[in-house]
């Protein structure tokens, strides 16, 4: 009697710490092997500044990404930020497009020199 309330205890003590240890928050890098994880770590350390664009519910919006490659190959945006806005049907639309674009250049440019002397 006494071995099945102990094994009973036991199973019990199992299941309540399995179940603690599924709820308990994990660190974002923490499932990845540690080779990866320390590839990761570098390329994020070494992401650059890029100038994209995009078009959502008709405004075209220029972009200032920073971006490295992911750990399938592709790359991954660590940040966005919108650097000008203009309605994708403006008729100077090309015009606001190319000015906005070198802006946007110019100051990825500076962030990543700005990133680099640190």
């Amino acid at each position: 009697m006494v071995g099945v309330l102990t094994a009973v205890l036991l199973v019990v003590l199992l299941a309540g710490l399995v179940v603690w240890w599924v709820s308990v928050p994990q660190p974002a890098g923490r499932g990845l092997p540690a080779r990866e994880r320390a590839l990761r770590e570098r390329a994020v350390a070494a992401a650059r500044w890029h100038a994209a664009h995009d078009e959502v519910d008709g405004v075209t919006r220029v972009l200032l990404r920073r971006s490295c490659p992911g750990l399938d190959g592709h790359p991954e945006v660590l940040e966005e930020r919108v650097f000008d806005t203009f309605p994708a049907d403006d008729p100077l639309w090309e015009a606001r497009f190319t000015e906005a674009m070198a802006g946007a250049r110019f100051r990825c440019s500076y962030l990543n020199n700005e990133e680099g002397q640190e």
